[in-house]
Parts: C-alpha cells; sequence; structure tokens
C-alpha cells in the first residue's frame, strides 16, 4: 500500500482483471508455502516510524511536502495527511549491537528531520495521537497530494454506501462523533516493527506476536487525549478500528484478527483474498511471482499482526510480521527499547515447550490486548497461571525471559541490558508517555499546546520517557 497510482477511478474491468491477478498470485504463494519456496533468511528487523509536524505552538502544520523538498532524504516519505511524515529504516539482522546500529540510524534520519523542520519554521514531534490535533483539520482538504489516499476515501466511503464514520470511545472522558472521511486515521502515528522470519519460525514467531501484544501495547502506551478527551491509554487502538470502519456487511479492514496461525500463516492470506471486498484494483503488468496484486490486497487490511511478502536484495521472496501495536514516541531511545522488548518477548515465547497459543486462547489474547490498550500498565491480563497485573507479567515473567533467550543470539549483554533496562525502569516507575502526558496535564491544566511544547522539548533530548519531568 505503499506504492502509488496513477488514477484515482476504476471501471468494472480493473476489478475483473485485478480479481484474476489476485486468485492466481494467492494460488502461487500457496505452493511456496507448500514447496519450501521462501528465503531461509530470518531474524532481520526494520521499521517505519510515523510523525507530526507542528508550528512553534505545538498546532498541526500541513506543509509536509514542503518538508520533503527541503530534506530530499530517500527514507522519510509522506503519510496520509498534510502534517505527517513517515521515517523509514533499514533491514538489520538480530546479531552483535543490532538495536544500537537501529538507533543510530533512526537517529540521523530523525535529526535530518529535526534540522529540516527548522528550515520551514516547524517542529516535528513523535507521539500516538497529537493532543493538539482538532477535527476540523481532519478533511481531504488536508489529505496528502497522493492519489492512493484519494481514491481510498472514495473506496471506503462507497463500501459504506456514503454514510459517515461513528466513533464512540469511552475511557475517563467519553467522545461520541461522527466524520465524513478517513482522514481520522491520520491522527493515529505508530512505530511499526518489522521482523523477517526464517519458514520454520513463520507460524511460531507470529502467534508469539499476537499473545505479546498486550504487555508490549501496556508498556508502550503513548495516545490518552483526542480532540480534548482523555480516553484510553492507547487510544490510537480503536480510533484507528473505527476510523477505516467499512460497515456491518464486510469484515473489518482494521482488527486484532481472528485466530492464531494454526498450521500455516497462507491462512492470512487466503482469506485476504476471499473474505475482503477488493479496495483498489490497481492493475499492474507484473509477473506473478511479483505478487503486486496480492501485495497492494494486503496493504488494504491492517491487521495489528500483519504478515507481509517481501523480497530479499536477491529477490527471493521472504516472509515477515508487521507489528503494527507500538505507537510513535516518546523519544527515539523509547522506541528502540520498546522494538528490543517485542522482538525479546516473540524470541522467549517461541522457545517455550507449549506453543503459547496452547496456553492462552486467542479470544484470550484479543481480550487482554484491548485491556491493555484501554488501561496501560494499570491493565490486569490473563496469562497462564490466571489473571496476573501486567505490569508484574513484564517485570516477573516476560523481561528475564527476553533476557535470557536473546543472550544466546550473539548480542553484547551490555546491548540487551542497555534497551531492555529502559522498559524495565519504565514498567517499575509506572510512567509511560500516556501517564506522563495525564500528569502533565494533571498539574498544568487542558493546555495542549503547552503540553506539545513541553514534549517536544524533552523528546529531542532523546532521554526516555520515564526519566521525563514534570
Amino acid at each position: 500500500m505503499g506504492d502509488e497510482i496513477s488514477h484515482r477511478h476504476f471501471e468494472a474491468d480493473d476489478f475483473s482483471q485485478f480479481r484474476q491477478n489476485l486468485d492466481n498470485e494467492t494460488e502461487h504463494l500457496a505452493t511456496l508455502f507448500t514447496g519450501k519456496g521462501f528465503s531461509g533468511r530470518g531474524d532481520i528487523l526494520g521499521f517505519e516510524l510515523e510523525a507530526c509536524i507542528v508550528d512553534s505552538d505545538g498546532l498541526p502544520a500541513s506543509i509536509n511536502r514542503e518538508l520533503l523538498t527541503v530534506l530530499d532524504y530517500p527514507l522519510v516519505v509522506p503519510e496520509l495527511a498534510e502534517f505527517n511524515v513517515e521515517l523509514n529504516g533499514s533491514p538489520v539482522s538480530v546479531t552483535g549491537k543490532v538495536f544500537s546500529r537501529l538507533h543510530d540510524e533512526l537517529r540521523t534520519t530523525w535529526n535530518a528531520c529535526h534540522e529540516g523542520a527548522k528550515l520551514c519554521n516547524s517542529r516535528l514531534v513523535s507521539v500516538g495521537i497529537l493532543p493538539t490535533l482538532e477535527p476540523g483539520l481532519l478533511n481531504s482538504g488536508h489529505m496528502s497530494d497522493m492519489v492512493r489516499y484519494h481514491a481510498l476515501n472514495d473506496r471506503i466511503l462507497a463500501l459504506r454506501d456514503g454514510a459517515p464514520v461513528h466513533i464512540s470511545i469511552h475511557g475517563s472522558d467519553e467522545l461520541v462523533m461522527h466524520h465524513d472521511d478517513v482522514m481520522l486515521e491520520a491522527a493515529t502515528t505508530a512505530f511499526q516493527v518489522h521482523l523477517q522470519c526464517r519458514p520454520e519460525n513463520f507460524v511460531a514467531d507470529f502467534n508469539a506476536a499476537v499473545a505479546a501484544s498486550a504487555p508490549l501495547v501496556a508498556l508502550s502506551a503513548n495516545s490518552p487525549f483526542l480532540f480534548g478527551k482523555s480516553l484510553w491509554c492507547e487510544t490510537r487502538i480503536p480510533l484507528f478500528e473505527q476510523a477505516i470502519d467499512v460497515g456491518k456487511t464486510y469484515p473489518p479492514r482494521v482488527s486484532f484478527g481472528n485466530d492464531y496461525a494454526n498450521g500455516s500463516l497462507f491462512e492470512i492470506f487466503h482469506e485476504n483474498q476471499s473474505k475482503h471486498p477488493i479496495l483498489l484494483p490497481y492493475v499492474q503488468d507484473e509477473p506473478r511471482d511479483k505478487f503486486s496484486h496480492l501485495r497492494f490486497q494486503n496493504g488494504t487490511i491492517w491487521r495489528w499482526n500483519r504478515p507481509l511478502v517481501g523480497f530479499d536484495y536477491d529477490g527471493q521472496p521472504h516472509i515477515r510480521i508487521e507489528h503494527r501495536v507500538l505507537p510513535a514516541g516518546p523519544s527515539i531511545q523509547d522506541c528502540v527499547a520498546n522494538c528490543a522488548a517485542f522482538y525479546g518477548f516473540v524470541r522467549a515465547l517461541t522457545n517455550l515447550k507449549v506453543p503459547i497459543e496452547e496456553c492462552i486462547p486467542f479470544s484470550v489474547a484479543r481480550d487482554n490486548f484491548y485491556a491493555a490498550a484501554k488501561h496501560g500498565l494499570d491493565a490486569n491480563v490473563v496469562w497462564t497461571e490466571g489473571e496476573i497485573p501486567v505490569r508484574k507479567l513484564i517485570l516477573d515473567l516476560l523481561l528475564p525471559m527476553a533476557r535470557e533467550a536473546l543472550e544466546p543470539m550473539e548480542i553484547p549483554t551490555d546491548e540487551i541490558d542497555e534497551y531492555l533496562d529502559i522498559v524495565q525502569a519504565r514498567v517499575e516507575t509506572g510512567q509511560n508517555g500516556a501517564a506522563w502526558q495525564r500528569t502533565w496535564v494533571e498539574k498544568h491544566g487542558t493546555d495542549f499546546s503547552g503540553l506539545v511544547q513541553a514534549y517536544i522539548d524533552l523528546q529531542e533530548t532523546d532521554k526516555p520517557v520515564h526519566t521525563w519531568p514534570i
């Protein structure tokens, strides 16, 4: 879905041809799963960090084209709204000082964006939901000038028969509203981690990522405010799901999913083909082993853990898991620490003697996820031995297991400690991004402009959020 398209409107023939190509490519993908046709390389990490551009008052600045022109930086691209950009990272093998390498690249890209923003009289902020956003800014007039975004908006509204999007989120406050397009999605910004998997680990890695989603969203939550309301600790989760709602006729495009992977990750690609209507029938003149239509269809279905087909540098196809649970920010250090926790938790759970999906039913993993998104580090979840506070689960079980799982992987102990210690301190203090924002408002009042400016000042120090003063 990251690729641009050449036209916005489609004919019946486009849908027919796209469907034929999608079916052929899905059939071909099945042969790769059964015939060991994927790259054997794995345990490779990458990332995407979405960010907001703001003015000197912390208000959204719709200047991403101006910023991107000044930057001329290939790793930074537009996002849905004109006040959003996305920073991309290069794939890194999980060995040696892997997390430091991720940090160094992201920090370098972030610094380039920071300097570019200054030239545009603006600043960059990495936060799950920008507290100064107002509904009036989230309309197609502020949509990035990329054809695919406008076409996507057209198609989602068409599936809804023109009905407005209904938002209903209940937290400390309540938000109930209607909206006329998909631009509410632009309020949600994430730090998406990609894990390229070895074929023998496809199912285990995916199921572990699903089960680990609850503790990961709890420890990383950074989206407590939307339109002046104090809602979930990670309000980004229900907002994204509701903003891309295609109505009751069709399966949701944004969801936690329906089940673990049982025998093969192909089950999910088959579901994409057979159960989800085509949103953008953009026909491409590509051979079926490029999977252009399958990948495009997959790019319009946003599971919180999403398997993707990609290609190695030598053209071999691979499977990677895009973990969409983590919000953007608060600091670059925090983002990379969250990445280390994600990989450590996944690898720890795949090392269990009994597969995690046999210990925790999918319905429980899903309930855990939404409880953690709503309550953050104050959530209780259900684990293998019953109900447990999520902070205790992370501190007493998952972090020690993650350290033990990472040690045999030729990652230096001080590298593991540097990043997992950040997570540990954050959980021990209870101060993730959501908690810091709420405490700031309790002390200073609902001055969201002041909140964003204070947040950016601290973010620019690159110190982890558990050390931030109020």
